[in-house]
């Protein structure tokens, strides 16, 4: 399933967690690259990841849990 990540609306967002989720649930994302995606999310552009759909159910709740918009596009 591909998510796109439209914004995080967390007064506070918690960098460490956020990239740490996005390297977890998605496909072919490693810590850096989680990294480089989180800095571009909290700077307000969307990011695009594919999440395997076996783990679609958690991976919506996490990103929910850390205040982030999300629209699934498959």
């Amino acid at each position: 399933m591909k998510l796109n990540l439209l914004s995080c609306d967390a007064q506070r967002p918690d960098r460490r967690a956020i990239a740490q989720c996005i390297a977890e649930v998605s496909m072919h994302i490693n810590e850096s690259l989680a990294n480089e995606l989180t800095d571009i999310l909290l700077e307000g552009d969307a990011v695009d990841i594919e999440v395997d759909d076996k783990n679609s159910g958690s991976a919506l709740r996490a990103f929910r849990k850390l205040s982030i918009d999300y629209e699934i596009v498959e």
